[in-house]
């Protein structure tokens, strides 16, 4: 049996809400039992989603703890989600105790979850903000207290980008974000594709999109125009499960969703 712990103030329990069940399906615990049950009815009708939520996030462990490893200390995660299993300052603490990580997410319910659970503002702390408003989320205060632009920066925009469609502009909304990185800093994508399961992607757009957060699902091209400006770090941009594997299995690509890679910038 599942004991369901306090929601923070203002956070409505009788409704489900997107992040709280991907953070049941990565089998976070700051889900309550209307999320459960909504995902629940999700994988019913496509199991696919489970899988894809789950290569998305072992593929931001991956890049986080790889950028730790080269010694990237500050980290700004846009579109973040809730601060879930592994998340990024906890992946990239393991390397270096001081990492600075701001989380951005324009969702209010993720919000008010997320400051809860980074009250203590330790090098690490949750902002509400747009991804359609780079330069509100550059002025923001707290980004400006713990992130250094004059340093190399991890740009994280994973599983963000394929909810931006053509005609709201993402390639410039990323090159807006990227502009004030200092060299050394990075970009980290990972992005939906239809490339390799056509039919079974197609069904989760249509479904996402009934559930009013449609997607763009782009192919390869479309998600490396993304990293324009940036130097494609080995092994460049691959379905998520083949970055950097830790360890080495052999992949399906008609069960792959997600594209996902990590640039440099010179």
């Amino acid at each position: 049996m599942i004991h369901e712990h306090s929601a923070p103030d203002g956070v409505d329990v009788t409704v489900p809400n997107p992040a709280r069940v991907y953070d049941y399906a990565l089998g976070g615990k700051n889900n309550y039992a209307v999320d459960r049950e909504a995902a629940e009815k999700v994988f019913a009708a496509a199991p696919e989603m489970r899988a894809m939520a789950r290569q998305n996030r072992w593929f931001l462990g991956r890049a986080v703890r790889f950028l730790a490893e080269s010694g990237v200390r500050q980290f700004l995660d846009i579109g973040s989600g809730l601060p879930t299993q592994q998340n990024v300052h906890e992946v990239a603490r393991e390397t270096l105790p001081d990492a600075r990580v701001v989380y951005v997410d324009h969702d209010p319910v993720v919000a008010a979850h997320g400051e809860a659970l980074l009250a203590d503002g330790r090098n690490a702390a949750f902002v509400r903000g747009d991804l359609r408003a780079p330069e509100e989320i550059l002025a923001h205060p707290e980004v400006e207290r713990l992130i250094d632009f004059r340093e190399p920066v991890a740009l994280l925009l994973v599983a963000i980008l394929h909810f931006i469609p053509e005609e709201e502009r993402p390639l410039e909304l990323v090159e807006r974000l990227a502009a004030p990185l200092a060299p050394g800093s990075h970009i980290v994508v990972s992005h939906v594709t239809s490339e390799f399961s056509p039919v079974e992607v197609g069904r989760l757009v249509a479904l996402s999109a009934r559930a009013g957060a449609p997607w763009v699902a782009r192919d390869r091209a479309g998600v490396l125009a993304f990293f324009d400006g940036f130097e494609p770090v080995e092994p460049g941009l691959v379905t998520a499960p083949e970055w950097r594997p830790t360890v080495a299995r052999e992949v399906d690509r008609e069960k792959m969703f997600v594209y996902a890679g990590v640039g440099r910038k010179p």
